[in-house]
């Protein structure tokens, strides 16, 4: 099942421990959530580092309106063009890869609109414009959106002449997941989330393999030079440890029915 809210408390494990832990904020994607990560590394990053991890769980547009405003001290999100953007106007130092993962396209299993035998990820969108079955958009302005919409402009594909079969309902990826099963549609979605869903009922993943769906996740640590206030020192250290074997142990070896959700490509500097 699909877990919910927007702040997640690390466990106090160093508290039962007598030892004071530092507090730092980072906001992250939803489905760095959903997926049940956090809840294997919060607690590794607590006792190896001493460090209680606040997460605000948003989308990728989200996230990085938080870091940009000072509210956070580190962002992790999945949107590359809208990272660099973000660095380069000087809200992080620098933008540092961790992990990867995929898009899939899912819908009713009978598949309407033929994606399954696509020859790529924009022409399976294109099948189901072409057909016209529901097609569910999270909206939201996340990293899953932002690809959606390249993807559809990759298909010759404007969004804002759609009819009535596609449906943006401006939330997280459970309950765009959720409304597609409903409404028996087509809907992105990152792998992770995919897996993790636990209404799929008889929805399927249609499609998926085509190199334009390749999901990085990236961390960036807010500028101190542009927010003094923000901890740089805690949010060093957590890159760190996020690009360690530590974390990639625990980030390769965290599975779901025997299917890994994330792959760690952090390079030591």
């Amino acid at each position: 099942m699909i877990r919910r809210g927007t702040v997640v408390f690390a466990t106090a494990l160093l508290a039962a421990a007598g030892a004071h832990a530092e507090t730092m904020r980072v906001a992250v994607t939803t489905s760095f959530h959903n997926s049940g990560l956090s809840d294997v590394l919060l607690p590794a990053i607590a006792r190896d580092l001493g460090i209680d991890v606040r997460l605000l769980v948003v989308g990728t547009g989200q996230a990085l309106r938080l870091g940009r405003a000072g509210d956070v001290d580190a962002v992790l999100a999945h949107s590359r063009a809208a990272e660099e953007a973000f660095v380069a106007a000087g809200f992080a130092t620098h933008r540092r890869e961790i992990m990867y993962n995929d898009f899939v396209l899912t819908g009713p299993a009978r598949d309407p609109a033929g994606i399954a035998g696509a020859g790529g990820a924009a022409e399976a969108l294109a099948a189901v414009a072409e057909s016209g079955a529901p097609f569910v958009s999270r909206g939201d302005d996340s990293g899953t959106h932002k690809k959606e919409l390249a993807l559809w402009r990759a298909a010759g594909r404007d969004p804002e002449g759609f009819g009535t079969w596609y449906r943006s309902v401006g939330a997280g990826m459970g309950a765009t997941l959720n409304t597609a099963r409903a409404m028996n549609a087509y809907t992105m979605s990152d792998r992770a989330s995919w897996l993790e869903f636990g209404n799929k009922g008889d929805m399927a993943l249609l499609y998926s393999g085509d190199s334009s769906l390749f999901n990085q996740y990236a961390y960036l640590p807010v500028s101190v030079e542009r927010h003094p206030h923000v901890k740089g020192a805690a949010a060093r250290r957590l890159e760190a440890w996020l690009a360690s074997d530590r974390a990639r142990a625990l980030i390769d070896g965290y599975t779901l029915g025997g299917d890994r959700l994330f792959t760690h490509n952090a390079r030591v500097e």
